[in-house]
């Protein structure tokens, strides 16, 4: 029967068909090595399962289906699995894939297969299953797996079942052979697919062009007790699309961005029928297909039932290739169709074609020209597209718009390249754009699969954080009643047995009211929140409140009260008197000769030396007098009254905290931090803080009146200075403010008066400080100064030092004399030191610079590579959905990994140069270092073996043991100037 319906466009091209079809169906010879792709259809690769140098029968399973849309791959003949490894394959990109290897042995052995008896008293979804494991896919276009369009489920109804024996494209005649010669197969395995489909309507579409295989068909079909309609329409490309057969044959259009099956319908190739019946009826799965070896290049064209896997050059030698002629190589139509550069690559299941052209048959293509708006692409465009705009749209990668006119419509037939007289590549600028966007789909589905997982940590991260404080909250809660009945127990027993009057502890009791405010401070706030919100549990708080301000009250009273009371009557520790005096005379001997090596030298000092002498001859008499008369009994003694160790501590812990919070405020300022006046603030209090310590440790251990510990002055001048600039440039913009009649004039006024008065505190504390280190003793004068030059000359070394080492490593001529001026340095700084300590100095610690521990390089190398290791197991072993966290992880554990081994790189670098420029083969160092700690093993070994045999050379191997350790002390104390 014929067809009243059409599609829009189409072509007429050559059909070149008849070389072809001059004779029958031969048999394609076996290869001596088969290549299987693992991916020879839609979907997911299958995964293999045989292994190298396992042997495989025909037929045998050697990669199974992973996923929905995936099927298996079979060993096409038997012999040997010699690799798994990427080989090229058919594919108009030229990329490779992972293929099975086989070398086959010649004995086409098979496995064990078998039909089915009765397909129809099978359940459908086992006879799926079946089809499904012989790895049946779609044998006409893209490979789509057969048993995914048996099973579409329930929410599709199949009224419509057209099988595809169209085969428009020039030069191609698979299918018209195989209708020729496998009709009955061919209805046969309509029948399987109608069974599990249960369409209300059965229809082959065949083009005009192919007589005998239409009366073969015809022939078929009577047997039949489907009823199948055979339509036979006009010779036009591309009738055999899917959606132009669906037009033609039913006058329905599937819809932009649908499937047959959403408007009732199922198409499928009349081959891959064929394919079903034979796996149903034998058990055979899909491991051949007939294809067509056509071109003037072939001495002997026609059509092969070739293996699956076979290399194009042995069907190309089995057609007589004319190699001299042979121009280009073509898998596929010359339509849709691809060129490949090798005839190595196998044929796979969708492999219908394969031309040999010469180069006359099809020349180069011609240069493309610009575009002149013919509007032929339109006129014959099969999917009623807009060729023309669309060309423009994925020259310009405007892919976005691209899709809106919708692209991926298009079928790629290449009728519009066929007609434009321009010789435009339409079809490769259309392939470019879908793998654009979907490149592009593909990137935003990972972005969003990441959001939702980081949406999803933070979410768990924070209830983590809530579970975490409610707990808190509850061991606060335990904690504050396990103190309330300590208390209670302390209280109780306080009652019981009343302590002994005792001075009050004003630390304790400071402490006590400054705890007491801010439990107020915070309950206040509380209340005054709860009262904003109007929260229920006012009365509550209240009383809280109440009870705290009590509570606070007493604290603060008994703290002034403390403080306030007369301090009790000094008391006389005899042990630190006897101590103090010890120190005096320890001083005075140092003073002494002090001045005695001034005086050998003839130094400038002598003066104050002397003066110094005479004021600790004074402080040691009187030491030394008040450790008699508390000897005597003239002054009453007690147990110490101060702990100096501790007092010591706490002033170096105050004098820490200053430091470091002088590093903050610095910080704080070089970073323009909005908190910089309040961290200011409270290294004044700090300060004032170590004052008090540090004046308590002068007075108890007897050092008068001394100059403060630490010297500010220099950073008090530098606020004070930045205070006056900001006064001035406050004043010079009120005055242009002023001048111009701004609204702002009272406010900046108010902003200079408050910036005033911080200058004028400024100022203030800095003449205060400037007083009170000009009140202090001569003495301590020069020991700043002396300290300040020791330090200074401790800098000097330290550049001194650095300069050396980088001139030993460059390899500099003047190593030598650099060498003398440090040492020249150092000695200075030695006498600077002595002469320091002498005049009643503390050690002055040189900073240095944390040595680097190679032991600890190796050990990070180590660890990152351990860690990096097991990410990338990880990786390997993750889902899809989790690689692209994994992989972020396994980028950052790699940077780390190389840090750490340039780092260690480095170390070694920098050994191997100190040794070079000392002339020294650090290698061969440790070589030598090893070689002589085995030498000494030896030695010990064969001085026991000696002993115990009592021979007589034992002498002289205890001599050889002497040497060699000798020489192993020498090479190990010369590698360890390097190693250490």
């Amino acid at each position: 029967m014929s067809t009243q319906f059409a599609f829009h466009g189409g072509v007429h091209p050559p059909e070149n068909k008849r070389q072809s079809t001059g004779g029958p169906i031969q048999v394609a010879p076996i290869p001596e090595r088969l290549i299987v792709p693992l991916s020879q259809h839609i979907g997911a690769p299958s995964e293999v399962v045989v292994s190298v140098g396992q042997r495989v029968l025909k037929g045998q399973v050697i990669a199974e289906a992973v996923g929905r849309i995936s099927v298996n791959v079979h060993a096409p003949s038997s012999g040997v699995v010699e690799a798994i490894e990427s080989r090229p394959v058919p594919h108009i990109s030229g990329m490779s894939a992972p293929c099975v290897v086989i070398r086959t042995d010649g004995q086409d052995e098979w496995c064990e297969h078998q039909g089915l008896e009765d397909y129809k008293a099978v359940p459908k979804q086992e006879l799926i299953d079946f089809i499904r494991h012989h790895g049946i896919s779609g044998m006409g276009g893209a490979g789509f797996p057969t048993d995914v369009k048996l099973h579409l489920g329930d929410d599709h109804i199949v009224n419509t079942l057209i099988l595809n024996a169209m085969e428009c494209e020039p030069y191609i005649t698979a299918d018209d052979m195989l209708l020729r010669e496998y009709a009955e197969q061919v209805v046969k395995g309509i029948e399987v697919i109608a069974h599990l489909l249960q369409p209300h309507h059965v229809m082959i579409g065949i083009e005009d062009n192919k007589p005998q295989a239409i009366r073969a068909l015809e022939q078929a079909v009577t047997h039949s007790p489907l009823t199948i309609d055979i339509v036979v329409v006009p010779t036009v490309y591309p009738s055999g699309g899917e959606k132009q057969l669906i037009k033609l044959l039913t006058g329905i259009e599937v819809p932009s961005g649908k499937i047959p099956a959403d408007v009732g319908i199922v198409c499928q190739n009349v081959g891959t029928a064929a394919a079903i019946q034979e796996a149903v009826a034998e058990g055979v799965p899909l491991i051949s297909r007939i294809v067509t070896l056509t071109g003037d290049a072939l001495g002997h064209p026609h059509n092969m039932r070739a293996l699956i896997g076979t290399p194009l050059e042995t069907l190309l030698q089995a057609a007589e290739v004319k190699s001299a002629e042979l121009y280009r190589l073509v898998v596929g139509g010359p339509m849709m169709g691809f060129t490949v550069d090798t005839s190595a690559i196998p044929m796979i299941k969708t492999t219908n074609c394969i031309i040999a052209a010469t180069e006359d048959e099809m020349p180069p293509a011609p240069p493309a020209n610009p575009c002149i708006r013919c509007g032929m692409c339109e006129q014959v465009c099969p999917a009623e597209l807009l060729p023309q705009q669309l060309h423009w749209f994925a020259k310009g990668k405007e892919f976005d718009k691209a899709k809106h006119h919708n692209l991926f419509d298009c079928i790629e037939c290449g009728a519009c390249s066929y007609v434009c007289p321009s010789n435009i590549p339409l079809v490769q600028y259309y392939r470019f754009a879908k793998a654009e966007i979907r490149a592009e789909e593909e990137q935003q589905r990972k972005a969003e699969h990441a959001r939702i997982r980081f949406e999803a940590r933070q979410a768990r991260l924070e209830q983590e954080k809530v579970e975490k404080e409610l707990r808190r909250k509850q061991r606060a809660e335990e904690a504050a009643k396990a103190q309330a009945v300590k208390k209670d127990k302390a209280a109780s027993v306080a009652e019981e047995k009343p302590a002994a009057s005792a001075e009050p502890d004003l630390k304790t009791l400071k402490t006590a009211a400054a705890v007491s405010r801010t439990k107020l401070k915070k309950a206040q706030k509380a209340l005054a929140d709860a009262e904003s919100k109007g929260l229920d549990g006012l009365d509550q708080l209240r009383q809280t409140v109440t009870e705290l301000e009590a509570k606070a009250e007493a604290a603060e009273t008994a703290y002034q009260q403390a403080q306030s009371a007369p301090p009790a009557a000094p008391v006389v520790d005899v042990k630190q008197l006897k101590t103090n005096a010890a120190v005096a005379r320890t001083k005075l001997k140092q003073a002494e000769k002090a001045l005695a090596k001034a005086q050998e030298s003839g130094a400038d000092n002598i003066a104050e030396l002397e003066a110094r002498l005479a004021e600790q001859k004074a402080k040691t008499e009187a030491a030394q007098t008040a450790y008699d008369q508390a000897e005597s009994g003239s002054a009453p003694a007690a147990a110490p009254a101060v702990n100096l160790d501790e007092l010591k501590a706490t002033a170096d812990a105050a004098l820490a905290k200053v430091e470091k919070a002088r590093q903050a405020l610095a910080a704080a300022e070089a970073s323009g931090s909005p908190a910089v006046d309040k961290m200011r603030a409270g290294v004044e209090k700090l300060q004032s803080k170590y004052a008090e310590a540090q004046a308590e440790y002068d007075q108890a251990a007897g050092a008068g009146a001394a100059r403060p510990a630490v010297d500010n002055r220099a950073e008090l001048k530098a606020d004070m200075d930045a205070l006056q600039a900001k006064v001035e440039k406050a004043r010079q913009a009120l005055a242009d403010a002023e001048a111009s009649a701004s609204p702002a004039v009272e406010k900046m006024r108010a902003g200079v008066d408050k910036l005033q008065s911080k200058y004028d505190a400024a100022r203030s504390e800095y003449e205060q400080a400037e007083a009170a280190f000009s009140a202090a003793p001569a003495a301590n004068a020069q020991l700043d100064e002396l300290r300040s030059d020791l330090e200074a000359m401790q800098a000097k070394v330290a550049k001194a030092r650095d300069a050396l080492e980088k001139a030993i490593v460059s390899g500099s001529p003047a190593v030598e004399k650099m060498r003398a001026g440090v040492d020249k340095l150092a000695a200075k700084q030695t006498e600077l030191e002595q002469e320091y300590l002498q005049a009643g100095g503390e050690r002055v610690v040189e900073e240095t610079q944390p040595e680097v521990d190679p032991k600890a390089l190796k050990q990070q190398v180590s660890i990152m590579r351990t860690k990096l290791k097991k990410a990338q197991a990880a990786l390997e072993a993750a889902d899809p959905s989790e690689q692209a966290e994994l992989q972020a992880e396994v980028n950052r554990l790699e940077a780390l990994h190389e840090e750490a081994k340039e780092a260690f790189d480095a170390y070694e670098q920098k050994q191997v140069n100190l040794a070079a420029a000392e002339g020294i083969d650090l290698k061969q160092l440790k070589i030598d270092a090893a070689m002589a700690r085995a030498a000494v093993t030896k030695a010990e070994r064969a001085l026991s073996k000696a002993r115990e045999e009592n021979t007589e050379e034992l002498p002289g191997i205890e001599q050889q043991l002497v040497a060699a350790q000798q020489e192993a002390e020498q090479l190990n104390q010369t590698l360890s100037r390097f190693t250490d």
